[in-house]
Protein backbone atom coordinates (compact mmCIF):
# COMPACT_ATOMS: atom_id res chain seq x y z
CA UNK A 1 0.00 0.00 0.00
CA UNK A 2 2.71 2.27 0.85
CA UNK A 3 4.78 1.77 -1.99
CA UNK A 4 1.41 2.16 -4.28
CA UNK A 5 0.12 5.86 -2.37
CA UNK A 6 4.17 6.70 -3.31
CA UNK A 7 4.17 5.98 -6.83
CA UNK A 8 0.20 7.29 -6.85
CA UNK A 9 2.04 10.86 -5.29
CA UNK A 10 4.69 10.52 -7.55
CA UNK A 11 2.41 10.73 -10.51
CA UNK A 12 0.31 13.37 -9.54
CA UNK A 13 2.99 15.29 -8.56
CA UNK A 14 5.02 14.58 -12.07
CA UNK A 15 1.48 15.64 -13.51
CA UNK A 16 0.92 18.67 -12.28
CA UNK A 17 4.68 19.71 -12.45
CA UNK A 18 4.52 19.30 -16.54
CA UNK A 19 1.33 21.11 -16.21
CA UNK A 20 3.00 23.99 -14.51
CA UNK A 21 5.58 23.59 -16.57
CA UNK A 22 3.61 23.68 -20.05
CA UNK A 23 1.43 26.98 -18.70
CA UNK A 24 4.48 28.35 -18.46
CA UNK A 25 6.19 27.95 -21.90
CA UNK A 26 2.34 29.15 -23.02
CA UNK A 27 2.43 32.45 -20.96
CA UNK A 28 6.15 32.90 -22.49
CA UNK A 29 5.62 32.61 -25.75
CA UNK A 30 2.15 34.87 -25.71
CA UNK A 31 3.97 37.36 -24.22
CA UNK A 32 6.54 37.69 -26.69
CA UNK A 33 4.16 37.19 -29.81
CA UNK A 34 2.36 40.06 -27.88
CA UNK A 35 5.33 42.19 -27.38
CA UNK A 36 6.06 41.57 -30.86
CA UNK A 37 2.44 42.22 -32.43
CA UNK A 38 2.52 45.86 -30.28
CA UNK A 39 5.90 46.80 -31.61
CA UNK A 40 5.11 46.16 -35.48
CA UNK A 41 1.61 47.98 -34.61
CA UNK A 42 3.15 50.63 -33.23
CA UNK A 43 6.38 51.11 -36.02
CA UNK A 44 3.23 50.70 -39.07
CA UNK A 45 1.17 52.63 -37.61
CA UNK A 46 3.72 55.28 -37.31
CA UNK A 47 4.58 55.60 -40.72
CA UNK A 48 2.37 53.43 -42.90
CA UNK A 49 -0.32 56.20 -43.35
CA UNK A 50 2.26 58.61 -44.43
CA UNK A 51 3.51 56.22 -47.06
CA UNK A 52 2.73 57.37 -50.46
CA UNK A 53 3.71 56.27 -53.95
CA UNK A 54 5.70 59.67 -54.50
CA UNK A 55 7.58 58.59 -51.63
CA UNK A 56 8.27 55.36 -52.86
CA UNK A 57 9.73 56.66 -56.13
CA UNK A 58 10.86 59.51 -55.62
CA UNK A 59 14.56 60.97 -54.81
CA UNK A 60 15.91 61.58 -52.01
CA UNK A 61 16.95 64.99 -50.90
CA UNK A 62 19.07 66.47 -48.48
CA UNK A 63 17.51 69.80 -48.06
CA UNK A 64 14.41 69.97 -49.23
CA UNK A 65 11.33 68.90 -47.32
CA UNK A 66 9.58 65.84 -48.85
CA UNK A 67 12.18 63.78 -50.21
CA UNK A 68 11.64 60.13 -51.45
CA UNK A 69 13.38 56.71 -50.71
CA UNK A 70 12.89 55.01 -54.95
CA UNK A 71 17.04 54.59 -55.37
CA UNK A 72 17.24 53.35 -51.80
CA UNK A 73 14.14 51.14 -52.05
CA UNK A 74 15.48 49.96 -55.71
CA UNK A 75 19.28 49.15 -54.52
CA UNK A 76 17.48 46.98 -51.63
CA UNK A 77 16.07 44.71 -53.90
CA UNK A 78 18.53 44.87 -56.50
CA UNK A 79 21.20 43.68 -53.92
CA UNK A 80 19.12 41.08 -52.08
CA UNK A 81 18.47 39.81 -55.51
CA UNK A 82 22.13 39.25 -56.69
CA UNK A 83 22.76 37.32 -52.79
CA UNK A 84 20.34 35.18 -53.19
CA UNK A 85 21.18 34.47 -56.85
CA UNK A 86 24.16 33.36 -55.28
CA UNK A 87 23.72 31.97 -52.42
CA UNK A 88 20.61 30.13 -53.03
CA UNK A 89 21.81 27.88 -55.74
CA UNK A 90 25.77 27.09 -53.52
CA UNK A 91 24.61 26.62 -50.07
CA UNK A 92 21.26 24.06 -51.20
CA UNK A 93 24.15 22.22 -53.41
CA UNK A 94 26.53 22.33 -50.61
CA UNK A 95 24.29 21.17 -47.97
CA UNK A 96 22.74 18.35 -50.40
CA UNK A 97 26.69 17.14 -50.38
CA UNK A 98 27.21 17.40 -46.94
CA UNK A 99 23.84 15.38 -46.36
CA UNK A 100 24.20 12.65 -48.77
CA UNK A 101 27.77 12.74 -50.63
CA UNK A 102 30.12 13.67 -47.75
CA UNK A 103 31.99 10.20 -45.84
CA UNK A 104 31.62 10.60 -42.03
CA UNK A 105 35.31 11.59 -41.06
CA UNK A 106 36.96 14.02 -39.21
CA UNK A 107 37.39 16.33 -42.58
CA UNK A 108 33.91 16.80 -42.99
CA UNK A 109 33.54 17.87 -39.34
CA UNK A 110 35.71 20.66 -39.54
CA UNK A 111 33.78 21.65 -42.83
CA UNK A 112 30.59 21.45 -40.43
CA UNK A 113 32.77 23.18 -37.58
CA UNK A 114 33.72 25.73 -40.22
CA UNK A 115 30.13 26.33 -41.61
CA UNK A 116 28.43 26.66 -37.88
CA UNK A 117 31.22 29.35 -36.96
CA UNK A 118 30.75 31.25 -40.59
CA UNK A 119 26.68 31.26 -39.50
CA UNK A 120 27.45 32.70 -36.29
CA UNK A 121 30.10 35.52 -37.43
CA UNK A 122 28.93 39.11 -36.96
CA UNK A 123 27.60 40.91 -40.26
CA UNK A 124 30.31 43.33 -39.51
CA UNK A 125 33.16 41.02 -39.68
CA UNK A 126 32.05 40.33 -43.17
CA UNK A 127 31.51 43.28 -43.83
CA UNK A 128 35.24 44.18 -43.44
CA UNK A 129 35.74 41.23 -44.87
CA UNK A 130 34.12 42.44 -48.74
CA UNK A 131 35.30 45.75 -48.06
CA UNK A 132 39.35 44.71 -48.22
CA UNK A 133 38.52 42.63 -50.96
CA UNK A 134 36.68 44.91 -53.23
CA UNK A 135 37.63 48.63 -52.08
CA UNK A 136 41.03 47.61 -51.04
CA UNK A 137 42.00 44.63 -53.27
CA UNK A 138 39.72 45.00 -56.56
CA UNK A 139 39.98 48.91 -56.31
CA UNK A 140 36.18 49.10 -57.50
CA UNK A 141 34.56 51.28 -54.53
CA UNK A 142 31.19 50.94 -52.41
CA UNK A 143 29.21 49.29 -55.17
CA UNK A 144 26.10 47.13 -55.71
CA UNK A 145 28.34 44.28 -57.15
CA UNK A 146 30.16 44.37 -53.69
CA UNK A 147 27.50 44.82 -51.69
CA UNK A 148 25.59 41.43 -53.21
CA UNK A 149 28.63 39.10 -53.16
CA UNK A 150 29.00 39.75 -49.63
CA UNK A 151 25.74 39.97 -48.93
CA UNK A 152 25.30 36.51 -50.10
CA UNK A 153 28.59 35.44 -47.89
CA UNK A 154 26.50 36.09 -45.05
CA UNK A 155 23.57 34.17 -46.07
CA UNK A 156 25.46 31.31 -47.59
CA UNK A 157 26.64 29.47 -44.23
CA UNK A 158 22.73 29.95 -42.92
CA UNK A 159 21.72 28.18 -45.96
CA UNK A 160 24.18 25.08 -46.38
CA UNK A 161 23.65 24.23 -42.39
CA UNK A 162 19.47 24.64 -42.33
CA UNK A 163 19.50 22.22 -46.30
CA UNK A 164 21.79 19.80 -44.39
CA UNK A 165 19.56 19.69 -41.11
CA UNK A 166 16.64 19.83 -43.67
CA UNK A 167 17.67 16.73 -45.78
CA UNK A 168 18.85 14.68 -42.76
CA UNK A 169 15.43 14.71 -40.70
CA UNK A 170 13.92 13.14 -44.19
CA UNK A 171 13.41 9.26 -42.97
CA UNK A 172 15.96 6.88 -44.62
CA UNK A 173 12.82 4.41 -45.78
CA UNK A 174 11.49 7.27 -48.73
CA UNK A 175 15.48 6.95 -49.84
CA UNK A 176 14.90 2.75 -49.46
CA UNK A 177 11.77 2.77 -51.59
CA UNK A 178 13.12 5.18 -54.21
CA UNK A 179 16.27 2.66 -54.70
CA UNK A 180 13.80 -0.54 -54.40
CA UNK A 181 11.82 1.06 -57.16
CA UNK A 182 15.57 1.38 -59.59
CA UNK A 183 15.98 5.02 -59.43
CA UNK A 184 19.42 6.28 -58.48
CA UNK A 185 20.83 7.93 -55.79
CA UNK A 186 20.73 11.38 -58.28
CA UNK A 187 17.06 11.06 -58.76
CA UNK A 188 16.03 9.72 -55.34
CA UNK A 189 17.61 13.54 -54.47
CA UNK A 190 16.00 15.74 -57.12
CA UNK A 191 12.65 13.60 -57.06
CA UNK A 192 11.88 12.16 -53.44
CA UNK A 193 14.80 14.01 -50.78
CA UNK A 194 14.36 17.33 -51.82
CA UNK A 195 10.64 18.27 -52.38
CA UNK A 196 10.06 16.07 -48.76
CA UNK A 197 12.63 18.58 -47.42
CA UNK A 198 11.11 21.41 -49.18
CA UNK A 199 9.67 23.42 -46.54
CA UNK A 200 12.79 23.01 -44.50
CA UNK A 201 14.64 24.70 -47.25
CA UNK A 202 12.69 27.09 -48.36
CA UNK A 203 11.91 28.61 -44.42
CA UNK A 204 15.82 28.77 -44.24
CA UNK A 205 15.89 31.06 -47.66
CA UNK A 206 13.02 32.93 -45.65
CA UNK A 207 14.71 33.76 -42.80
CA UNK A 208 18.38 34.37 -44.68
CA UNK A 209 16.28 36.55 -47.08
CA UNK A 210 14.41 38.20 -44.38
CA UNK A 211 17.87 38.77 -42.30
CA UNK A 212 19.42 40.24 -45.52
CA UNK A 213 16.80 42.81 -46.76
CA UNK A 214 17.24 44.12 -43.28
CA UNK A 215 20.67 44.05 -42.86
CA UNK A 216 22.34 47.71 -42.54
CA UNK A 217 26.46 47.12 -40.98
CA UNK A 218 27.90 45.12 -44.18
CA UNK A 219 25.77 47.48 -46.38
CA UNK A 220 27.27 50.62 -44.94
CA UNK A 221 31.01 49.08 -45.04
CA UNK A 222 30.71 47.75 -49.25
CA UNK A 223 28.16 49.45 -50.43
CA UNK A 224 28.05 52.78 -48.69
CA UNK A 225 25.45 55.39 -47.88
CA UNK A 226 24.27 56.39 -51.19
CA UNK A 227 22.73 55.86 -54.45
CA UNK A 228 23.66 57.25 -58.02
CA UNK A 229 20.85 59.84 -57.78
CA UNK A 230 18.90 58.41 -60.23
CA UNK A 231 15.73 55.75 -59.82
CA UNK A 232 15.67 53.05 -62.13
CA UNK A 233 19.92 52.96 -62.33
CA UNK A 234 20.87 48.93 -63.11
CA UNK A 235 24.70 49.38 -62.87
CA UNK A 236 26.71 47.01 -60.79
CA UNK A 237 28.58 49.62 -59.79
CA UNK A 238 26.82 52.04 -58.72
CA UNK A 239 26.71 52.98 -55.04
CA UNK A 240 24.75 50.47 -52.55
CA UNK A 241 23.20 52.18 -49.80
CA UNK A 242 19.60 50.50 -49.18
CA UNK A 243 16.75 51.01 -47.26
CA UNK A 244 18.39 50.32 -43.50
CA UNK A 245 21.35 52.24 -44.15
CA UNK A 246 19.07 55.16 -45.41
CA UNK A 247 17.01 54.55 -42.15
CA UNK A 248 20.27 55.20 -40.03
CA UNK A 249 21.42 58.00 -41.65
CA UNK A 250 18.46 60.12 -41.40
CA UNK A 251 17.65 59.41 -38.08
CA UNK A 252 21.44 60.24 -37.04
CA UNK A 253 22.74 62.70 -39.85
CA UNK A 254 19.69 64.34 -42.08
CA UNK A 255 19.73 68.04 -42.03
CA UNK A 256 16.30 67.70 -43.76
CA UNK A 257 13.78 69.37 -41.05
CA UNK A 258 11.00 66.53 -41.84
CA UNK A 259 14.14 63.64 -41.23
CA UNK A 260 11.78 62.08 -38.22
CA UNK A 261 9.24 61.46 -40.39
CA UNK A 262 11.55 60.44 -43.10
CA UNK A 263 12.60 57.75 -41.13
CA UNK A 264 9.26 56.93 -39.80
CA UNK A 265 8.34 55.54 -43.11
CA UNK A 266 11.02 54.59 -44.06
CA UNK A 267 10.70 51.56 -40.98
CA UNK A 268 7.51 51.38 -41.85
CA UNK A 269 8.12 50.48 -45.09
CA UNK A 270 11.09 48.16 -43.98
CA UNK A 271 8.76 46.36 -41.96
CA UNK A 272 5.95 46.06 -44.94
CA UNK A 273 8.07 44.64 -47.08
CA UNK A 274 10.20 42.11 -45.00
CA UNK A 275 6.59 40.58 -43.62
CA UNK A 276 5.97 40.34 -47.44
CA UNK A 277 9.24 38.98 -48.29
CA UNK A 278 8.70 36.13 -45.79
CA UNK A 279 5.24 35.45 -46.64
CA UNK A 280 6.04 35.43 -50.65
CA UNK A 281 8.98 32.99 -50.21
CA UNK A 282 6.64 30.45 -48.34
CA UNK A 283 2.99 31.08 -50.72
CA UNK A 284 4.27 28.52 -53.16
CA UNK A 285 4.41 25.78 -50.18
CA UNK A 286 1.28 26.99 -48.96
CA UNK A 287 -0.08 26.45 -52.31
CA UNK A 288 1.50 23.08 -52.87
CA UNK A 289 0.23 21.45 -49.34
CA UNK A 290 -3.60 23.68 -50.10
CA UNK A 291 -3.81 21.05 -53.27
CA UNK A 292 -1.93 17.75 -51.56
CA UNK A 293 -4.75 18.29 -49.44
CA UNK A 294 -8.03 18.77 -51.53
CA UNK A 295 -6.20 15.80 -53.69
CA UNK A 296 -6.18 13.46 -50.26
CA UNK A 297 -9.40 14.29 -49.02
CA UNK A 298 -11.32 13.63 -52.32
CA UNK A 299 -9.78 9.99 -52.05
Amino acid sequence: MNGNSTNKLYKQIKKISDQMFTIGLWIITSLILVLIFLLLIYILSKGLTKISFSFLVGIPSEIDVGGGVGPFLLNSIYVLLISLLISVPIGIGSGVYLSEYAPNNKLTEFIRSCVESLASVPSIVIGLFGYVLFVDIFNVGLTIIGAGITLSLLNLPVITRVTEEAIQAIHMDLREASYAMGATKAQTILKIVIPAALNGIISGVSLAASRAFGESALILLVGGTGTSGEMWDWSLLSPGGTLPVHLWYVQSEALVEDASEIAEKTAALLVLITLFLSLSIRFPLWVRDFRFQNKSNKR
